[in-house]
């Protein structure tokens, strides 16, 4: 489905991330991954999922041009970007500290922009096309206790998505994000561990499960794919129904 083209997956060391670059990869696209984890990185690179790896802060413009320009002059181009590098750090309103606001904003909203316009910039250049897939939450639309950094964030990069497709299909280029809920991944491990927020979960989610990385690695896949070119500037929900919205 995907043969011949070529795609960059940020913060895919574990979890999502890695899932996101195997699938793709599966589906015979050339994979680029990407984390600041360079030990657990280059680990992902020996179980043979990607053909290069990139230690970068997708926070940091110079870091962001320098992976993209490495991946076109190792491989050609870039059709496929995954902006899935995210972080979640945890406090309530009265105690957040700038450094937390400003981390998760510099991650999860910059990265994404700083990710999607470089990406952007040198899809138009070739010649236009392309699939660009930021990996948001639900967070973004729902509550998350202690966490409003992280839904900050998250629902700027739903409301940079919708106006970032408007402006880039002109030249081929989608851009969607897709918003996971409650994912059996090392984010969520500490609150897999607490019985009393298992048995919540199990009470707001009507599949009365939690969601697998690679459930949401398949969607991406779609995303990316010929199949999704008339789908784009949304913001898409994959949490057993978690948030009907």
């Amino acid at each position: 489905m995907l043969q011949g083209q070529v795609a960059l997956v940020t913060g895919a060391a574990r979890g999502i991330g890695k899932a996101v670059a195997a699938r793709l990869q599966a589906e015979g696209a050339t994979v680029v991954i990407n984390d600041v984890l360079e030990a657990e990185l280059h680990g992902v690179m020996a179980e043979g999922i990607g053909s290069d790896a990139i230690v970068a802060d997708v926070s940091v413009r110079a870091e962001v041009q320098a992976m993209v320009d490495r991946v076109v002059e190792r491989f050609g181009r870039l059709d496929i970007l995954v902006n899935n590098a995210g972080v979640e750090p945890k406090a309530s309103v009265l105690e957040l500290t700038d450094e937390q606001w400003n981390r998760a904003v510099a991650v999860n909203l910059n990265g994404t922009f700083l990710g999607t316009q470089i990406a952007a910039r040198h899809m138009v250049a070739r010649g236009g096309g392309g699939r660009i897939i930021q990996i948001s939450s639900i967070a973004a639309k729902n509550f998350l206790p202690n966490c409003a950094n992280y839904c900050a964030s998250k629902a700027g990069v739903n409301g940079f998505t919708r106006e970032a497709a408007r402006e880039l299909a002109q030249y081929g280029i989608t851009v969607n994000a897709v918003c996971p809920g409650v994912i059996e991944t090392e984010m969520t491990a500490a609150a897999r561990a607490n019985p009393a927020m298992m048995e919540k979960w199990m009470r707001e989610i009507p599949a009365k499960r939690l969601g697998q990385s690679d459930e949401v690695a398949a969607f991406v896949a779609f995303l990316a794919s010929p199949a999704a070119g008339y789908i784009t500037g949304q913001s898409l929900n994959i949490d057993g129904g978690k948030v009907p919205w």
